[in-house]
């Protein structure tokens, strides 16, 4: 009797010992498993933006979230050239007449600005402030530019009359007039830093989007790539140009460390009249780009990403992906304005396809 009464006690503390080394188990599981928040929309750079932050528990990620848009804010504060209290707008006032010195971010974007568009032979180009201007202002009166107004505009249009000096963070114009517009460029550059505020506080993957312009790093909370669609343009239902899911979209992309552009003249543009001209412009011929719907960039840079969805959709199908191929981990996706369903990729975009 007292044997089976101890195989008893031995069998009820063997379960017991199971139960607690298997809750054990189950709290060391739930303590590794990732954390996700999801911001809601933000007004930020004249567009929505919103960041997903994955860490190893909901405090490091709503304070990877919070850094990050802390960043975008204070970066919208330098470049935005409609704000009188901006960096930029002060530049763009003071700059032909004597050095302006600027914070460090500013000097950067500027810098990576020149830089493409040396590379793109002026398909980018943030001197287009004048023309920007003027196509908006013959919008409200309902008149397409005129040759003479095209004149006026092409003399103070160009990156050679941006002088950057590096040892004490200034610019300077050569030319009374000139006007930087950084809006091809600054979501990318803002998607970088925000990514970097997110590593910096601890976060293991997330998400930056900036009205379409999306910078990723690490995996989802389920260990995945980030899943982003491509919007197909002759679809008008949607008010984003790329989502984070492949429903409705001509394809999907599955990225991970990765920033990916897209540029489109089907959702932005003027319209003089009955007819609709592209909000993208040719800084050589000041005219509008109209041979491609939407260009895609994927790119491990956020900033290259955003300049050349800009300047392919400049310079074309053809010479557009004769650039791409040129430039290391950065590949194209490109829809044309005769065929909005059709897609013409890179050699090396394919890899990037969700499958």
């Amino acid at each position: 009797m007292t044997e089976m009464k101890n195989q008893k006690i031995k069998f009820v503390l063997a379960v017991l010992t199971a139960i607690l080394i298997f809750y054990l188990l189950l709290k060391q599981l739930e303590n590794r498993r990732s954390a996700r928040i999801e911001s809601p929309n933000k007004i930020v750079m004249n567009t929505i933006a919103e960041i997903i932050a994955i860490g190893p528990d909901k405090k490091t990620a709503q304070l990877s979230v919070d850094a990050a848009f802390k960043k975008i804010y204070s970066l919208e504060k330098l470049m935005n050239r409609y704000d009188a209290n901006s960096q930029l707008w002060q530049v763009n006032k003071l700059a032909a007449e004597e050095p302006v010195k600027i914070d460090k971010d500013l000097f950067d974007i500027l810098q990576q600005s020149v830089y493409y568009s040396k590379i793109t032979n002026g398909a980018f180009d943030i001197t287009v402030g004048p023309l920007v201007d003027l196509w908006r202002k013959c919008a409200e009166a309902n008149s397409v530019p005129t040759n003479q107004q095209f004149g006026q505009v092409k003399k103070i249009i160009g990156y050679d009359k941006l002088i950057l000096d590096s040892n004490n963070f200034s610019v300077r114009f050569t030319t009374a007039g000139v006007s930087l517009d950084l809006g091809a460029i600054a979501k990318g550059f803002a998607a970088d830093k925000a990514i970097e505020e997110m590593k910096k506080c601890g976060a293991t993957g997330g998400l930056v989007d900036i009205g379409g312009q999306i910078g990723c790093f690490g995996l989802t909370e389920k260990s995945g790539k980030w899943l982003i669609g491509i919007r197909n343009p002759a679809k008008s239902e949607s008010n984003q140009i790329i989502v984070k899911s492949a429903l409705g979209c001509l394809t999907a992309l599955a990225l991970s460390d990765m920033a990916v552009s897209t540029s489109g003249n089907y959702e932005r543009f003027y319209k003089i009249g009955d007819h609709q001209f592209s909000h993208i412009f040719n800084p050589a011929t000041e005219k509008n780009a109209d041979q491609l719907a939407s260009v895609t960039i994927i790119s491990s840079d956020g900033s290259c990403a955003d300049a050349l969805s800009t300047a392919v959709s400049v310079l074309g199908a053809q010479k557009g992906l004769e650039l791409v191929e040129k430039i290391d981990d950065t590949e194209a996706i490109l829809i044309p304005a005769n065929n909005k369903n059709a897609l013409i990729k890179s050699n090396g975009a394919e890899k990037f396809v969700a499958k």
